[in-house]
């Protein structure tokens, strides 16, 4: 079973904290009659626990912060009840929502999580597959819906790297062994022709991939007889660091999985307000990286993951100190490339551009 973990168990380990709730700022303070009002929701990052415990104040505004069970609570909220005025999102639940006759959300390149993708395709270790080409004509399990975030970039790293097209596979999509609701609220598109089977509820692709009923599994989470260390289980690329490091040299992408949308009306209207909305967010990042980086004065006695000081000193080798980059000008390979997957896995209408999917005032940054 794979051992070494990669930066983002850093995020995973760095803390322990009680479950997020709606915090407003005036628990912090007093709040200015002025200042605008804002529901404003993501997951319990570390990147983003300065806002939610008031350590960043957004300038001007009053914020009301939300979170959910898991994330995709926070993506169904905004996406099918409007809830909030800013939102985590996952890029890809984000771009289908671009396609709507009146498109609600513009982003801001605010990145709430980025993930190298390599490791998210895993095996049955007695299903004949060697290398990526091997994938051809198997029968591969996704996570949640066809196109998921960490589905759409290793498709496109298997087609862009190794020939291998989401076409010539048969999809089945569901759940694994955590449960989650159906994902019925945003439209899931793929190109006609292709074979993509929606599991029945309560299915566990995990299991499948176990007793071989599927060959392959593309999933954002580990599905748990890898992480039991079940043999019947692998990696497609165990040694997905190094391939992931590799990548990133190659091609300057760092892959981001969920953004920070807000509604277009509040972006269109409050330009001032969505301006400081992102600077809270940068400054909240930056109280993170911080925390990590002096932690390494102290060998990061207070996280219990030997040789993380180690890990953290490799990473920002690699990925530079500011290793978890916002702003559009830092990210535009990798908006590029995600934009193109999204067109050419039959996810988007037509070829969309990183100039019309974000806030316009924003995109010097």
């Amino acid at each position: 079973m794979q051992t070494r973990c990669n930066l983002q168990t850093i995020n995973a380990f760095m803390m322990c904290r009680v479950p997020m709730r709606a915090v407003t700022s005036d628990e912090t303070g007093d709040v200015p009659m002025s200042d605008a009002k804002l529901d404003i929701a993501f997951w319990d990052y570390d990147r983003t626990q300065a806002l939610r415990d008031g350590t960043v104040k957004i300038e001007g505004v009053d914020a009301t912060y939300h979170s959910g069970r898991i994330v995709t609570d926070v993506f169904e909220g905004m996406v099918k009840d409007r809830a909030y005025d800013v939102s985590d999102l996952g890029i890809s639940y984000f771009l289908r929502t671009m396609d709507f006759d009146e498109p609600p959300f513009l982003a801001l390149p605010v990145f709430t999580l980025h993930m190298f993708r390599h490791s998210a395709i895993y095996i049955n270790t007695k299903a004949g597959i060697k290398k990526p080409e091997d994938l051809v004509g198997k029968r591969i399990g996704e996570l949640a819906m066809y196109g998921h975030d960490a589905g759409v970039w290793p498709k496109g790293i298997l087609s862009d790297e190794f020939g291998v097209k989401p076409e010539q596979s048969r999809w089945l999509i569901g759940g694994i062994d955590f449960p989650l609701n159906p994902i019925d609220w945003i439209p899931q598109p793929h190109p006609t022709g292709m074979e993509v089977e929606q599991a029945a509820a309560g299915v566990d692709l995990g299991e499948l991939l176990v007793k071989g009923e599927i060959d392959a599994l593309i999933s954002a989470d580990a599905p748990k007889a890898y992480l039991e260390g079940n043999p019947a289980v692998a990696r497609m690329f165990e040694n997905y660091v190094d391939v992931e490091r590799d990548y990133f040299r190659r091609t300057n992408i760092f892959p981001m999985m969920h953004l920070i949308v807000v509604k277009k009306e509040l972006a269109e209207q409050q330009p001032e307000v969505v301006k400081a909305v992102y600077e809270g967010f940068k400054q909240a990042k930056q109280v993170c990286e911080d925390k990590i980086v002096k932690g390494m004065t102290f060998n990061n006695m207070l996280t219990m993951i030997p040789w993380l000081s180690a890990l953290i000193a490799e990473d920002r080798k690699v990925l530079g100190d500011d290793w978890w980059p916002y702003g559009v000008k830092r990210n535009r390979e990798a908006l590029d490339t995600f934009l193109r997957y999204h067109y050419e896995q039959g996810l988007s209408k037509r070829l969309m551009t990183v100039e019309e999917v974000f806030v316009p005032y924003l995109l010097e940054d």
